[in-house]
């Protein structure tokens, strides 16, 4: 990891990124991308050490609303788990009366369950929840330093009785590696079972450019040889790699969640997640 001063910490839309890189290990990560201009290692941990400074000065002066984090971050990578720079910065948005969201693939999530239900008993806290594969020796490869898929449901069972509503990033999905009707059925039922609120989904797919897509091949020839070629030889340079099997798991996907009375429909689903209540609450400016 390497420190640095940050000039602002919440962007217009009060998107919040605390670090910058991941040590979970995604093969398939689109923040390794070369159009975000990180200037150092992926795996070396940019950490804004003014952050929490920069908040408070921002909640202060900001309307309420919902702060969001995890798009390019994770925010509960392992580092967290000794800085804490989210739990202080939850502790600040609770002050302040501010709602929250982040995208997490982290069970570490859980440790700040005390805050998460206090801001959520006054505003509003959604958890988004990335999962790809139902199959835990699967996810171990696709995604090999975090949680596996198993306990990530786990803990979507666990926000849904603590009343943490949630929404599901079904995604990526990798042609001929999890685009399997046996794996959307399943996670989909998991999710129906964890009452998600929504589940995020693009098309049965994934993104590749320049920065991650070298990345993302080097473990397809590591993980699954021969994929590679085919890949090259059926997407070339392509951004958008769809599955062949995208239309009719695209109707698996509709036909569920509309059935169960889940939010399908991403516009939708970022109006809920972007929504702050207008409760009555007084802050304790403090």
């Amino acid at each position: 990891m390497h420190n640095v001063t940050s000039k602002s910490i919440l962007s217009r839309n009060n998107g919040m990124n605390l670090y910058r890189g991941c040590t979970h290990g995604c093969i398939y990560c689109d923040s390794r991308s070369d159009v975000y201009g990180m200037e150092h290692e992926f795996e070396d941990i940019e950490v804004k050490e003014n952050a929490l400074d920069l908040l408070k000065k921002e909640l202060i002066k900001r309307p309420k609303s919902m702060i969001g984090t995890g798009a390019m971050t994770d925010p509960y990578i392992p580092l967290e788990a000794d800085l804490k720079y989210l739990r202080q910065s939850l502790e600040l948005i609770d002050r302040y009366g501010f709602g929250f969201t982040c995208i997490t693939k982290s069970d570490l999530i859980l440790r700040d369950l005390d805050l998460l239900k206090k801001i959520n008993s006054k505003s509003k806290v959604v958890i988004q929840m990335t999962l790809t594969t139902s199959d835990d020796e699967l996810c171990s490869i696709l995604e090999p330093d975090v949680c596996n898929t198993s306990r990530r449901i786990e803990v979507l069972n666990i926000l849904k009785d603590e009343g943490i509503p949630s929404v599901v990033w079904l995604c990526p999905i990798l042609p001929y590696i999890n685009d399997t009707e046996d794996n959307i059925n399943s996670i989909l039922d998991s999710c129906i079972e964890a009452d998600v609120k929504g589940i995020l989904c693009f098309g049965m797919g994934l993104t590749l450019r320049k920065g991650n897509r070298e990345h993302f091949y080097q473990k397809l020839d590591e993980h699954f040889p021969g994929l590679k070629n085919r890949y090259v030889n059926e997407f070339g340079n392509d951004y958008f790699i769809p599955s062949p099997d995208n239309d009719r798991l695209m109707d698996i996907f509709y036909r569920k969640t509309s059935q169960n009375n889940i939010l399908n429909n991403s516009q939708e689903i970022f109006e809920y997640l972007h929504d702050f209540p207008q409760k009555s609450y007084q802050s304790k400016l403090i």
